[in-house]
């Protein structure tokens, strides 16, 4: 090769570079742009699922008489997957044990009021102040 052919070859090979990089440039859109297109969509995306969560909160809830029928009133774990629990239906209070594929009867009582639950700091909380005490005594006895 010449002289004057290695430096347009050299020279084409430096230009390339610059001329894909204003090419490139120009092709990128700007950062305010992208995000006008963004926060739309997003906007519509939340929209739809706060539409979807309303309708279906409406087509799962109890209508007409069946609606105050039927209430949990309490329930408790007793298992890993096992509940006892306590539902009103009408005047009369069922305890029901719920177990994965069944669910069976267990008692059946009038309808009660419910008492409240004793306070944390109530004669609970001293019983077991109490019972820790007298424990860790003879823990330290040994």
């Amino acid at each position: 090769m010449h002289f004057p052919a290695r430096l347009l070859s050299v020279a084409s090979a430096l230009a390339a570079p610059a001329a894909l990089a204003q090419s490139s440039a120009a092709a990128t859109p700007e950062i305010g742009s992208s995000l006008l297109q963004v926060i739309p969509g997003l906007g519509v995306v939340i929209a739809l699922l706060v539409g979807a969560l309303w309708l279906l909160k409406r087509l799962s809830a109890p209508r007409g008489t069946a609606a105050g029928l039927l209430r949990v009133v309490a329930g408790t774990a007793v298992g890993p997957r096992e509940r006892v629990v306590l539902v009103e239906v009408g005047d009369t209070w069922l305890v029901v044990g719920v177990a994965p594929g069944q669910v069976n009867a267990l008692h059946q009582l009038p309808k009660q009021d419910i008492a409240a639950a004793p306070a944390a700091g109530g004669p609970a909380g001293k019983n077991f102040g109490a019972w820790l005490k007298q424990t860790m005594e003879r823990r330290n006895a040994r």
